[in-house]
């Protein structure tokens, strides 16, 4: 499997500034952050749920 070196990172992020534009990149991030959050919650909401539904059988 190729490594990826600095050169085509600075590629791949040059590419994206150019598609996006500097301003919109912060607002992207920032969605993508929250989006990882309400994921991870839910995920965890949902684990809850199976360990009390396997202690107290309803």
């Amino acid at each position: 499997m190729p490594h990826i070196g600095f050169q085509e990172i600075l590629l791949i992020v040059l590419i994206i500034v150019v598609l996006f534009g500097a301003k919109k990149i912060p607002e992207l991030m920032r969605g993508l952050g929250s989006g990882i959050k309400e994921f991870k919650k839910a995920a965890n909401s949902e684990e809850q749920e199976e360990k009390t539904s396997k202690i107290e059988p309803k």
